[in-house]
């Protein structure tokens, strides 16, 4: 069913790179999420005003509140598709994460006003009636909230959609509320004690919670989240499958919304090859990563002295001698200025998030241990942040 309607309704759906594919998965998304939604909130409306529910009344409205979400989530959809202009130079495609902050919002205020309703009726309790009709619609809602997290989970893996895959999660949970709100119309039907009233305040105390954790998912892209470890590599390792290039550093790489990705990173290459050479194999692979990837790569050229034996062995002794300090320390474009009394070592440290040295003593850290080796050697070292994960 799901890969039906993906390729009944998305043009070149297996092209998930493609902005406008991905664009067109959660429109579709959206679509079939608000049907299934209004539909689901009308038969519990139903039956939840009937039977005087108000647990059954407050998963209905849960269901509106999903709807809403759904059609912010598809206007956040197709504002984020529009066209580059003068003023948004890399697309509007953050609107998408503005959007799963308004729905997260609206979540959450719901589900306080479905607290308060709640708790009105455990403090001023009424009659609730049990019905065959009842069981039916509830379970069914159960089955098209099982079916929803599936469609959604699958849409949000091919298109690594953050928004989508908290409406999968969103979808799930409703499941849980459901059963929830079922299995107290049950057991209030079989004791006599009318737990209604308290199924209710925990499905508005469950949304509640859910709207927080969504805030914080949604919230995490536009304060800079470091790029999924799995991009990372891609780049990194596609990078070194060009001849000629012998190490990459600095990947950096900037969100401007799904699908809207910009990378820089800088790119090592033998010296003593024509710059010209070099220059061309780096245009290659930014225009291959623009072709292949949809990913718009800044390369710069960093020229490495290969012919040395004597720098090359240092290099690779203080590229050891750092993982000393600290596993994930690296360096990069080393170079050394002989003079009459010693010589500058001149190279950039990588430091990882969380090193408890200040840049100083990691500088001193290294120093001391080349000085030790080499006395006449004394290191001029830049501390580089890293912009990527580490894990």
């Amino acid at each position: 069913m799901t890969n039906w309607l993906v390729h009944r309704f998305v043009k070149n759906a297996d092209d998930t790179s493609s902005p406008a594919v991905r664009d067109a998965h959660g429109m579709l998304a959206g679509i079939v999420s608000i049907i299934c939604n209004v539909v689901l909130c009308l038969a519990k409306g139903a039956v939840g005003l009937a039977s005087g529910s108000v647990s059954i009344v407050a998963d209905a409205v849960n269901n509106l509140s999903d709807a809403s979400s759904n059609i912010i989530s598809l206007i956040g959809f197709r504002l984020a598709s529009k066209p580059a202009d003068a003023e948004h130079p890399y697309g509007h495609g953050r609107i998408e994460y503005i959007a799963g902050v308004v729905v997260s919002a609206l979540i959450i205020c719901i589900g306080v006003e479905l607290l308060k309703t709640s708790a009105e009726k455990i403090l001023h309790p009424s009659p609730t009636e049990f019905s065959a009709v009842l069981v039916v619609v509830l379970v069914m809602s159960m089955a098209v909230k099982l079916w929803m997290a599936y469609f959604n989970h699958v849409l949000a893996r091919r298109i690594s959609s953050v928004t989508l895959e908290a409406t999968s999660v969103d979808s799930r949970n409703d499941v849980i509320t459901t059963a929830a709100v079922l299995a107290a119309a049950v057991v209030s039907t079989l004791t006599g004690f009318d737990l209604d009233g308290w199924a209710g305040l925990a499905v508005g105390g469950f949304i509640v919670w859910s709207g927080i954790g969504l805030v914080r998912e949604t919230i995490d892209p536009i304060l800079g989240k470091a790029p999924d470890p799995a991009l990372v590599e891609h780049i990194h390792d596609k990078i070194l499958s060009y001849p000629g290039v012998l190490g990459t550093h600095d990947l950096m790489v900037h969100d401007y919304g799904p699908g809207r990705q910009f990378a820089s990173a800088h790119v090592e290459m033998a010296a003593e090859v024509d710059p010209l050479e070099s220059h061309d194999t780096i245009d290659n692979i930014e225009q291959d990563f623009l072709e292949q990837d949809h990913l718009h790569v800044v390369l710069h050229y960093d020229p490495i002295v290969t012919d040395d034996p004597k720098v090359q062995n240092l290099r690779n002794w203080i590229a050891n001698e750092v993982v000393r300090i600290h596993p994930d320390l690296t360096i990069h474009d080393l170079r050394t200025v002989p003079g009459t009394t010693h010589t500058n070592v001149i190279f950039d440290c990588v430091r990882p998030h969380g090193l408890a040295m200040t840049d100083d003593e990691l500088r001193h850290a290294i120093d001391t241990a080349v000085r030790a080796k080499y006395p006449t050697y004394r290191c001029v070292i830049t501390v580089d942040q890293s912009y990527v994960s580490s894990n």
